[in-house]
């Protein structure tokens, strides 16, 4: 769980947030999304965390170009 979070480049379906937490927490990124999904089904905000996230996570190239 030391992995930086970041919204990579590979395995990407709309923005990479779900990759990107799924690789933070050392889940797959299938799971990540289904868990989504299934969270859409209760009441919330998942969809402005979600939001959010697409625009605070960098992208793992920023990140990787910053880091040097």
């Amino acid at each position: 769980m030391s992995r930086r979070l970041v919204r990579p480049r590979e395995n990407r379906m709309i923005a990479g947030v779900c990759a990107g937490l799924a690789r933070r927490f050392g889940m797959s990124a299938g799971m990540m999304r289904l868990l989504f999904i299934l969270s859409l089904l209760l009441p919330g905000t998942q969809v402005v965390i979600y939001l959010a996230l697409w625009i605070i996570m960098p992208n793992e190239d920023r990140y990787l170009a910053n880091a040097h």
